[in-house]
């Protein structure tokens, strides 16, 4: 008995998991290619008419994807530049230096981790710069949002990286910033792509913080717009409608994280090789 449970658990918590996963996913696959008619209920039923292009396309016009993602891409893209360049920067100095003051500033700053953002307060801010419902504003947000997990992560992984290679560059005359370009942010590409993968997930798919600072109109990011139009009277029960939305919309973030996996592989060989 005891060896059945052995290994009988492993295999009883992936059967867990893959229903906890699996079920969503095929919810919202089989509605988006099923017909209005039987797409009012949605079930875990195979659709007795497929229509999957035409439900495609008709999301893809009627709901401004296009658009939303054009926005989407001019506030996390930069959003994921700003914290993986400064989260970088910060992480190398918190690593090599030692004093209370750093010590300090580095508990503030992972900080965040814990610590929710004030949305009322974040928006009042925001309104006093005059960044209240433009995108630079939405990427500040999500900067300070998500530079506390970058810092954490990283801070944590240059720490491991052995400080004869910055000597040896210090002695060969390297400067700080050659050191940290040259050196530092190259070793970095395993946790870079873990932090992109994260970052761009959490942002991507915001709607909570986008409605506030942004506020919908023109700079809808796509899950912004598709709050917006599943709330509109084209798309009340139109969920064969909403769901393709949904589909299209988490595409570009299924590529990334395939991407990224292959990157953090291929990082983690390449050191253990050096």
């Amino acid at each position: 008995m005891t060896a059945v449970w052995r290994y009988g658990r492993p295999s009883l918590v992936v059967l867990l998991a893959g229903l906890a996963v699996g079920v969503p996913l095929w919810l919202v696959a089989v509605t988006s290619a099923k017909p209005q008619a039987e797409a009012i209920e949605p079930n875990l039923d195979l659709p007795r008419h497929w229509q999957p292009s035409a439900n495609y396309a008709d999301a893809v016009s009627q709901g401004e994807m296009l658009r939303g993602f054009l926005n989407s891409l001019l506030v996390v893209v930069p959003s994921v530049v700003l914290v993986l360049l400064l989260g970088a920067g910060a992480a190398w100095v918190f690593a090599r230096r030692k004093s209370k003051l750093v010590s300090a500033a580095y508990a503030l700053c992972i900080s965040g981790l814990l610590l929710p953002p004030a949305v009322i307060t974040i928006v009042m801010e925001l309104r006093q710069l005059g960044l209240a419902g433009t995108r630079p504003g939405m990427i500040a947000v999500y900067t300070g949002m998500y530079l506390s997990t970058s810092i954490f992560f990283m801070t944590g992984f240059i720490r491991a990286i052995p400080t004869e290679l910055e000597e040896a560059a210090r002695m060969d005359g390297a400067s700080p910033s050659r050191i940290f370009w040259r050196i530092v942010l190259p070793l970095l590409r395993p946790v870079i792509a873990t932090a992109t993968i994260m970052v761009m997930l959490y942002a991507w798919s915001d709607v909570f913080y986008a409605f506030f600072v942004l506020g919908g109109g023109d700079r809808a990011t796509l899950p912004l717009n598709l709050y917006q139009v599943a709330s509109a009277q084209l798309y009340l029960n139109n969920w064969h409608l909403v769901f393709a939305y949904v589909v299209v919309m988490s595409l570009p973030m299924v590529a990334v994280f395939l991407v990224g996996q292959r990157k953090i592989v291929s990082g983690i060989t390449s050191g253990a090789v050096k």
